[in-house]
């Protein structure tokens, strides 16, 4: 079946369809229905299912006697160790850690905060978290000590399960002083942690509250899985909020399960046994689902790198992973492509390994530029396939589904909407815009298994944060427009749109134009206030390494292509040269953020920041052009 069958199909029978997909899951209950709209528009789905995350991901495979087969591979290039856990392995680590769990009293529905680096360490406590049917929330490594202990208070955890350090090019992060530093600021105090100590840094203990990670589940029973209902948290993650608290945003279990493992076949074109790499983080949706869950959920054999695209020694990394390990599906972010073709334009790095095995390459994050996925494609020869989802859906919302059928790329969009989500664009009154015309991106409830239901302890904010925008919709937040053939361009963030003079443009496809200049490596374009057309582009440009042009030409250059290829409507005059953009740490541009220094207005500093100084440059570089005074 292709894909506009299969899309119809599940149009035509929702419950069936989800039905079926939930047949490839060992559920200790087969639930008796799909969809639960009791509450609507609060969805559920595979309520009253019973079901363990964990028995799927590794018990039912060494019982099918894959249990020789690799599942989690380690690879670091800073450390400059590997190693290979089989899932025969692994299901004894999580068992002997889940055990440690409950001889320390934590239980079904306890919370438990994990705060590890990219070891394999970070997938064991993940696992032997839903072993007990406990809800875990994964927060970044290294994140700062209030940050950290904002989600303590939100969560109320009884546990952190955590290492003793990071490592990062250069340096390393110890984190039990960030550890000791949240617990203090925080009102709820966790009864235990749990350290696992890396040899490059050893933590000092806390007698009676922290435990050694290995000395702890020295003549403990290994814990069996405990059962819970289709409606269970598996987890919670949060995400940052435009405004003050973070969002935890809830995850259950059933429908969790039932998506993911659809999505490793249909989307990512992956057997079972296939290596599948997420570069990523365990702190992101993408390390959950990608790294943790989904491939250990259909038996694919998943990687843990420690190391960066760049500098980890050099941009060739990324190829001898693949290479090394035999990679079939890539998935990463655009930004590191960004960060490897600006250090290694010509590609140099890719001759010097066998990448034959390799069969796509999957972007998401950021919005993919042509130029990037053409560069990508020419260079590794596989299809590149941008898709589109977010940290709320926990998968794509719109892909390519090359395991169901590879359809036409069109450079620029994450192609079609996948079963499950009706997408549409809206305009401010909530009704559906022509083709081609941009307007604001919202998908039809209920939302697929899997998705969120609610926020944690905060429904009233869920329901203000997605659903009252438009009435029966959920609103993503982002911008852009579905052309003539079902096609979703993501343009940019809903507050990413900029009204120049009256006119709406996005400054994702003014970015479009400024990617495409040969000199540019990477690029983002901010609305400035202007007293006279209310918002005025700005252009910030990150030179190809080797470039040594002067600026004001490339400058030059660029307003004639803006002004050539979006036209004199755009208003586009102002460039500055920078050495980096500010992002997050998952690769996300801080454009907001950018904006508010321009227009001299107060911000906070986001806690997702991967350098802060960053935003210091980028005042200086507006000082240039009259901004940010």
């Amino acid at each position: 079946m292709g894909y506009h069958a299969l899309y119809q199909s599940w149009k035509d029978d929702p419950e069936a369809f989800w039905l079926e997909a939930a047949r490839a899951i060992d559920w200790d209950e087969f639930p008796s229905a799909a969809l639960n709209a009791e509450n609507a528009p609060l969805y559920e789905w595979f309520t009253d299912g019973v079901v363990n995350t964990c028995y799927n991901a590794l018990d039912r495979h060494v019982e099918n006697g894959r249990g020789d087969q690799v599942a989690v591979i380690y690879d670091s290039p800073i450390t400059g160790r590997q190693s290979k856990t089989t899932y025969t392995e692994m299901l004894d680590k999580v068992a002997r850690l889940a055990g440690a769990m409950q001889s320390k009293g934590i239980t079904t529905g306890d919370r438990v905060i994990i705060y590890m680096p990219m070891i394999t360490e970070a997938l064991v406590a993940m696992l032997a978290c839903a072993r007990i049917g406990a809800i875990h929330s994964v927060v970044f490594g290294g994140f700062a000590a209030n940050e950290l202990a904002v989600r303590i208070d939100d969560a109320t955890p009884k546990a952190i399960l955590a290492a003793s350090c990071g490592l990062e090019p250069g340096r390393t992060v110890a984190y039990k002083p960030l550890i000791d530093g949240a617990i203090e600021i925080a009102e709820h105090k966790p009864d235990v942690v749990f350290m696992f100590q890396r040899e490059e840094c050893v933590a000092d203990m806390i007698e009676g509250r922290d435990y050694d990670w290995n000395a702890v589940q020295e003549g403990v029973e290994p814990a069996p899985c405990v059962p819970v209902r289709g409606d269970h948290p598996a987890y919670i993650l949060y995400t940052s909020g435009t405004t003050g608290a973070p969002k935890g945003v809830v995850r259950p279990t059933g429908g969790h399960l039932v998506a993911l493992n659809w999505t490793m076949k249909n989307v990512y074109n992956v057997d079972p046994g296939d290596v599948f790499w997420a570069a990523s983080d365990v702190g992101w949706v993408v390390g959950h689902s990608y790294i943790c869950y989904a491939p250990l959920i259909h038996g694919n054999t998943t990687i843990v790198f420690e190391g960066k695209p760049v500098g980890t020694p050099d941009a060739g990394t990324f190829w001898r992973v693949i290479s090394e390990h035999n990679v079939r599906s890539f998935f990463t972010a655009p930004t590191a492509f960004r960060a490897i073709k600006r250090d290694d334009p010509k590609g140099e790095f890719a001759k010097k390994y066998d990448l034959s095995g390799l069969r796509a390459l999957y972007l998401a994050g950021e919005r993919a530029d042509p130029d990037t996925i053409n560069w990508a494609r020419d260079l590794l020869g596989v299809p590149v396939v941008d898709h589109w989802w977010q940290t709320e859906t926990g998968y794509a919302v719109a892909a390519n589904p090359l395991g169901i059928e590879e359809l036409p790329i069109k450079v620029g969009s994450p192609s079609v909407a996948m079963p499950g989500y009706d997408v549409q664009v809206l305009d401010e009154g909530g009704n559906q815009m022509p083709a081609g015309e941009l307007g604001a991106i919202a998908i039809k409830l209920p939302l697929p298994p899997g998705t969120l239901p609610t926020l944690w302890n905060a429904e009233a904010r869920f329901r203000k944060s997605y659903l009252t925008t438009f009435e029966g919709y959920y609103e993503t937040g982002d911008a852009g427009m579905i052309d003539k053939d079902g096609y979703l361009y993501i343009m940019s963030r809903t507050d990413d749109v900029i009204n120049v003079a009256g006119h709406r443009l996005s400054t994702g496809a003014m970015e479009e134009v400024l990617a495409n200049h040969p000199d540019v490596a990477e690029c983002a374009v901010i609305g400035v206030s202007d007293t006279l057309k209310g918002q005025l582009p700005v252009g910030f440009l990150c030179l190809t390494t080797g470039v040594n042009r002067p600026h004001d030409e490339i400058i030059a250059e660029c307003v004639k292509m803006m002004r050539d290829q979006i036209g004199p409507v755009a208003a586009f005059k102002l460039a500055v040269v920078v050495q980096r953009l500010p992002k997050t740490r998952s690769g996300k541009i801080l454009r907001a953020t950018m904006v508010k220094i321009a227009d001299n207005q107060d911000f906070k500093m986001p806690a997702t920041i991967d350098d802060p100084v960053i935003l210091d440059e980028i005042k200086e570089a507006l000082h240039t052009i009259g901004y940010a005074k």
